[in-house]
């Protein structure tokens, strides 16, 4: 069959791919004039120039394909100007789905994000009935991606557009060429940039279980549902110290207290708005540090058999493809274990 990819270019889109390639499908990725196409260079697939925020580009690359993959996002705590992450990741699905609908292609595969899923704690790990909270969808691109789910669930059970929905919570791994903000953080604890943290937690999980959970939900899923495609709970004290234990490196022993750090991260995006720039933190991620991110993905590998690959060679397989790629150059480090 023939599959439609938008965010093919993208770090988890690139990873769909190949899956999809791996299992004999055949791929036409819609790809920005100005895209980075590193991610895509020597695959054996078709590409259609396009911009999610064009409706006939959209449709016109959808055109004959059986299948769609919308895996296209902005993911980033910090777009200028603002207006630019509702109009990718909320415009942007609502055209795809309405494409795929007037088309009547088999099925669509949305790319969600925990993001739009509500709040556990660290005892209760959310899952995808945990009630969402207003007050702690905090950041633009929480927002944007709580909205996008909701167009796939209306298509789905309005429009009985077949749409099944992944909810990834934080990849690592292969072709984080951006990087995303999980990625930088590995980065920047390579380049020996991380000197202290935030008593905080995330679920990690391998980009490699997320692309094949694309096609599990697609074979064993059901539409307008949506699963959460996690791996392990983590501290981010956790974290940094699988990552020292991987590269030999030291984690960091100081820990910033929330009181500290927000007044930081307010100044640090005044900074990067005068004088351009991405901010290592803003308000909003130093709000959203405040809560563990913790996610139960037992829906996942009950009903679709997603994997859990243990977070310390997700990991692994991040820190090897970062240096590989020569993100980390000029940096005295270990080798990993």
């Amino acid at each position: 069959m023939k599959a439609f990819v938008t965010g093919a270019t993208g770090f988890i889109g690139a990873n769909v791919v190949r899956v999809l390639l791996e299992r004999g499908h055949a791929v036409r990725a819609l790809v920005r004039p100005t895209s980075d196409r590193r991610n895509i260079e020597g695959l054996p697939i078709e590409v259609a120039e396009g911009d999610l925020r064009d409706f006939a580009s959209v449709k016109r690359g959808m055109e004959g394909c059986e299948l769609v993959f919308h895996v296209g996002a902005l993911y980033s705590f910090w777009v200028r100007p603002r207006r630019l992450i509702y109009e990718v990741n909320v415009d942007g699905t609502r055209n795809v789905l309405r494409a795929a609908l007037e088309l009547g292609v088999e099925a669509v595969v949305y790319t969600s994000s925990v993001a739009a899923l509500g709040l556990g704690s660290r005892d209760r790990p959310a899952t995808e009935e945990t009630p969402v909270e207003p007050r702690h969808i905090v950041s633009d691109y929480k927002k944007s991606k709580y909205l996008a789910q909701e167009l796939a669930i209306h298509f789905a059970r309005k429009e009985k557009l077949p749409v099944y929905i992944v909810n990834p919570s934080y990849p690592v791994g292969p072709y984080d060429v951006k990087p995303t903000p999980t990625g930088q953080l590995i980065l920047d604890f390579l380049r020996r940039k991380v000197p202290a943290y935030m008593d905080t937690g995330m679920n990690v999980v391998a980009v490699e279980d997320v692309a094949l959970g694309h096609l599990l939900v697609l074979e064993r899923g059901k539409p307008g549902e949506p699963y959460i495609l996690g791996g392990e709970n983590l501290t981010m004290k956790e974290l940094l110290e699988l990552l020292a234990g991987i590269t030999g490196l030291p984690a960091p022993r100081v820990r910033i207290p929330y009181r500290f750090a927000l007044p930081i991260s307010y100044l640090n995006a005044w900074y990067c708005a005068l004088f351009g720039g991405t901010p290592r933190m803003t308000p909003d991620t130093v709000r959203m540090a405040r809560h563990y991110m913790f996610y139960d993905p037992r829906k996942a590998v009950e009903e679709l058999g997603f994997p859990r690959t243990p977070a310390r060679e997700a990991l692994r397989r991040a820190v090897e493809w970062f240096r590989k790629s020569g993100m980390v150059k000029g940096v005295e480090n270990g080798r990993p274990s």
